[in-house]
């Protein structure tokens, strides 16, 4: 977190008189720093998994569309985009409900979301943005971990909260909740 007030809310307004560059997110009204450039590996990941949504939507005619960060998602129930206190930039945004875009980015919920976790600021993917993935009802949450080479899949259940989370690791094919046909093989993904 950046030496920002105490106990001051931050919303939208602030995050856009932030200076040009500045690289933060907003998570329940807290501004986070994000972490330093990514790594090759991380973005690599996010290459080689971007491509494969592309591809996939694109070969099936899908309505979705995917977009890699830096993508601004606005989690919030409010139309009224000046007091939404979480705006954050997922790794990956896959998003079918074209009605959710603007020129900002997606207003509400994408289907699925992909972090890659990084060594600077695990507990934001981990916990924060878990539970405000949850929070908002983002269907399907990947949490890709290419420091020990494993992926944690998080799907809405029955009770529309996620269920315990399926583990993979880096040789596995993960099947894509939100597609009936789509498997992610990361064996085959080049990095």
């Amino acid at each position: 977190m950046d030496n920002t007030a105490k106990n001051k809310i931050y919303t939208y307004a602030d995050y856009m008189n932030y200076p040009e560059g500045a690289r933060i997110e907003l998570i329940g009204g807290t501004i986070y720093d994000m972490s330093p450039a990514p790594s090759r590996i991380h973005q690599e990941l996010i290459m080689e998994l971007s491509a494969r949504f592309y591809n996939y939507i694109k070969t099936n005619n899908g309505n979705c569309k995917v977009y890699p960060s830096p993508f601004d998602v606005f989690l919030t129930d409010d139309e009224n985009l000046d007091n939404c206190k979480n705006i954050v930039q997922p790794d990956i945004s896959v998003i079918c409900d074209r009605n959710k875009l603007n020129d900002k980015g997606c207003i509400g919920a994408p289907d699925m979301v992909i972090e890659i976790v990084s060594p600077f600021n695990p507990n934001n993917d981990y916990i924060k943005k878990l539970n405000l993935y949850d929070q908002y009802k983002v269907k399907e949450y990947w949490i890709v971990n290419p420091m020990n080479k494993s992926t944690l899949v998080y799907r809405l259940d029955n009770t529309t909260h996620y269920a315990a989370p399926e583990t993979y690791n880096f040789t596995d094919k993960i099947k894509v909740g939100i597609y009936n046909n789509l498997e992610i093989d990361f064996n085959t993904l080049d990095v």
